[in-house]
């Protein structure tokens, strides 16, 4: 696996902006280092048990069985996503506390967030392989930040599923600083679905299988259009994420 130091660049993107297509210039397996500090990687094809279990949670998100919320925008496809671990307090809707995301009282989606949970420990596991010394900040991050009963696996609080979602351009702010995201694409017959992150000028290859580990709080970042080639083309985001919201809540 190649290190590649990432370099600031200029730019005009800003908070809000459409996401334009931007041909990938992350191909190959590459370790992302700042000021010689490794903190975050992109592997192009995922094996063993985690390809396994993505592949398991795709098909069952895709399924009646997995409850989703929709999304119409004007792309001309279909669009949903589906939260599940842990939902941080929301007092403009009259719940002012954290709670467990209400799919995992669904039955059907059992099967689901197993496989999801299972991906999760999974990508940990990567994620100490190939940068040790994140595992271990966040795992301590974690540990201070996040009640146990509010964990996704050791690494996170969240998981989020994004099917044929071109995001404009934001910045995780309520991330917990110092920690990384895990973003994983299932994509058949479609084009674009690209992670671009704009200070550097970097466009990860989002290809079937392909993983992504990076502090999404550190940067602004979008994802390029999606267009499918075929009528069932698509792009799923299976992504894990820690979140800031859990501290002091028992």
């Amino acid at each position: 696996m190649k290190s590649v130091e990432l370099v600031q660049v200029e730019h005009n993107v800003q908070v809000g902006d459409n996401c334009e297509y931007k041909e990938p210039n992350i191909l190959e397996d590459t370790i992302f280092t700042f000021e010689g500090k490794p903190i975050g990687f992109f592997i192009k094809s995922i094996e063993g048990k985690l390809r396994q279990f993505i592949e398991i949670a795709n098909n069952e998100f895709r399924s009646d069985r997995v409850p989703k919320s929709t999304m119409v925008r004007a792309s001309g496809v279909e669009q949903y996503s589906t939260i599940i671990g842990s939902v941080p307090p929301k007092p403009h809707l009259r719940r002012p506390y954290p709670s467990i995301s209400s799919v995992h009282n669904t039955k059907s989606a059992r099967t689901f967030i197993k496989a999801m949970l299972a991906a999760c420990r999974e990508a940990e596991n990567v994620i100490r392989e190939i940068i040790p010394e994140q595992y271990e900040t966040q795992l301590k991050l974690i540990e201070e930040n996040v009640p146990e009963k509010y964990r996704f696996g050791k690494l996170f609080t969240s998981s989020i599923n994004n099917y044929n979602i071109s995001a404009p351009f934001h910045r995780d702010t309520a991330n917990i600083k110092g920690c990384v995201n895990v973003i994983i694409n299932k994509k058949q017959d479609v084009q674009g679905g690209d992670l671009h992150v704009p200070d550097y000028n970097a466009t990860m290859d989002g290809i079937d299988n392909s993983m992504v580990v990076y502090p999404a709080w550190r940067n602004v970042h979008g994802v390029t259009p999606i267009t499918p080639t075929k009528p069932k083309g698509y792009r799923n985001s299976l992504v894990f994420y820690p979140l800031a919201s859990f501290k002091d809540k028992k």
